[in-house]
């Protein structure tokens, strides 16, 4: 039991090292419990429930920001045609249509409902469950991406930490590790909650990290 013990910590370390950023570490955004990178977060999180690769959500997050669209109301009053020019410039083409509309009606919904300031959001909802409906009336924000959203803004958003969720899960037991949260935790040590499910996300869309984890074990 040590034994094995011992082989899912250090997996788990492995992991953390070579895939432990979140998703908007990745996309360039520093994440506060402010309104414009909570925007920011969002946004990611719509692209990424697409099913569509995640380096091109990212891309095309970026390139989104990089155009000013970093917050509701520039998002809102872009034009449809210059979301989908940034979307396409992140790789974002298949979708990139329907989803400049979704980005629009999105910005929309959360200037009228939360002055811009996704915080309104979430003192709106008193449990974990009614916050994850409320993210879903997002346009394009259904429950995929509200499971990733609720992951990674768990860093700033404390009561909702320790998450991990069923797609780390998975993750979990491609690489062979428990597919039980508490423990996943416990053989995590004081790591970031945000930064070992979004590893182990990683590990469930892409199963090569498993095979380079286990080749490394093997070297080990």
């Amino acid at each position: 039991m040590a034994d094995r013990s011992d082989r899912d910590r250090a997996v788990v370390r492995a992991l953390l090292d070579a895939h432990g950023s979140t998703y908007a570490e990745e996309a360039g955004i520093r994440l506060r419990d402010t309104p414009q990178p909570l925007y920011q977060l969002l946004v990611l999180s719509v692209l990424l429930s697409a099913r569509i690769r995640a380096a091109a959500a990212v891309g095309a997050a970026q390139e989104l920001f990089a155009a000013g669209l970093r917050d509701p109301r520039r998002m809102a009053d872009a034009s449809w045609q210059q979301r989908v020019d940034a979307l396409g410039r992140g790789g974002y083409r298949r979708y990139d249509e329907s989803t400049s509309t979704q980005l629009g009606e999105g910005a929309e919904l959360v200037l009228r409902e939360y002055g811009g300031d996704l915080r309104r959001l979430r003192d709106a909802a008193d449990t974990d469950a009614a916050l994850r409906r409320l993210l879903q009336t997002v346009p394009g924000l259904g429950p995929t991406g509200a499971d990733i959203f609720l992951r990674e803004v768990q860093r700033v958003w404390p009561r909702l930490a320790p998450r991990l969720g069923g797609k780390a899960l998975q993750g979990a037991g491609r690489l062979g590790l428990p597919e039980d949260e508490e423990k996943l935790l416990r053989l995590a040590g004081d790591a970031d909650p945000a930064a070992l499910s979004a590893a182990l996300v990683r590990a469930a869309l892409d199963k090569s990290i498993a095979e380079e984890l286990a080749a490394g074990s093997d070297r080990g």
